[in-house]
């Protein structure tokens, strides 16, 4: 049986989203059929809007909550009438797994394939990429954690493992960076240093776990955090993801020394599109770290319910992080375009229902 439902499509590099009607075919096998209640919205989308190289039409969307319409005959962690969060991170697949096959979906009389989507009324999605959600739980602010989250809080807590007394800092302190934050304090970490061009996000940063703020536009970030931490952050996080930021968090980790001990972490969260060059003097004798860190090293069928456990008790202050909501998928381009223009302080959201 099919259905039909709205979604913002990318027909155009660059253009505004196409918001138009979409069908989907009853879910098989591992599919299942979400309505959504909220989607997050996340600026890696920038990045596929404006790329020539991705794919047009493609549906576009990562993270959000929704309730379970239908479900394949493989799908046995959830069931019809169930509440969800949607996500971009395999809910539980090892190195060995074989790449998630897309789903499908008409659009302008054509059938097309699809992964995970968010920016759609409903969705047929992969049921790895499907984690339930009891219905206690609160809807809209819970949409952020199948990327913001798992993205930011994941880094401390999976990729970093920070420990407690362990010196943080965070460059770029948008959706995903003050997910990072508030990872680090739950985590313990002390000082958390948040770096931005923004007054107004540093201060927002604050009321997540930042002990101490810096401005780069008026202070050398790198200089401001080794005076800090007194030579050097045991682990700097990049947010952004851009050839002036990540040789920074490489700088402003402490050295190590031969014989002594290895040196600070530098973790890369943000997407970088250009290339980056790396300082010298940071290999190999600092004795430096620097890794990558996509979606936290996290299972989401555990982490997931830690996230939630910990907004619940009121730990983790998702509902204080979204700044903006845009009643439904007709004001997804506005949202795009705020996004864009630097307007949200922290992450922003369309509420469906």
């Amino acid at each position: 049986m099919a259905t039909k439902t709205r979604a913002a499509v990318l027909v155009e590099h660059g253009k505004p989203l196409a918001v138009e009607e979409i069908v989907l075919q009853d879910p098989q096998g591992p599919e299942v059929l979400v309505e959504h209640f909220a989607s997050g919205i996340c600026h890696s989308q920038l990045h596929h809007i404006h790329s020539p190289a991705a794919r047009t039409p493609s549906l576009l969307g990562h993270e959000g909550t929704g309730v379970v319409v239908k479900v394949g005959n493989e799908v046995t962690h959830i069931k019809e009438g169930d509440h969800c969060m949607v996500t971009w991170v395999p809910r539980d697949i090892n190195m060995d797994s074989p790449a998630l096959p897309p789903t499908s979906y008409e659009f302008r009389g054509e059938e097309r394939t699809a992964g995970v989507n968010t920016w759609s009324e409903q969705a047929l999605i992969n049921e790895q990429l499907v984690v339930p959600l009891t219905k206690d739980v609160e809807t809209a602010a819970t949409a952020i954690v199948g990327c913001a989250t798992v993205t930011g809080v994941g880094a401390v807590m999976g990729s970093a493992k920070v420990q407690p007394g362990q010196s943080v800092a965070v460059i770029g302190v948008g959706g995903v960076g003050i997910n990072v934050i508030a990872g680090a304090k739950i985590a313990g970490a002390n000082p958390i240093i948040a770096v931005d061009l923004a007054d107004d996000k540093l201060t927002f940063a604050k009321a997540f776990g930042a002990t101490h703020t810096v401005n780069a536009s008026e202070t050398d970030a790198v200089e401001a955090i080794r005076e800090l931490t007194g030579g050097g952050a045991d682990y700097a996080f990049d947010a952004i993801g851009g050839p002036i930021t990540t040789p920074q968090i490489l700088a402003a980790v402490r050295s190590g020394r031969t014989g002594a001990g290895r040196g600070g972490t530098a973790v890369v969260v943000g997407i970088p599109m250009e290339p980056v060059v790396l300082p010298p003097e940071a290999f190999p004798g600092a004795e430096k770290h620097l890794i990558g860190s996509i979606g936290g090293s996290s299972h989401p069928a555990v982490d997931y319910p830690q996230y939630i456990d910990w907004f619940q008790k009121g730990e983790l202050p998702l509902d204080k992080m979204i700044t903006t909501i845009y009643d439904g998928l007709d004001k997804i381009n506005e949202g795009v375009r705020a996004l864009e223009a630097g307007e949200i302080r922290g992450r922003s959201i369309m509420v469906y229902k």
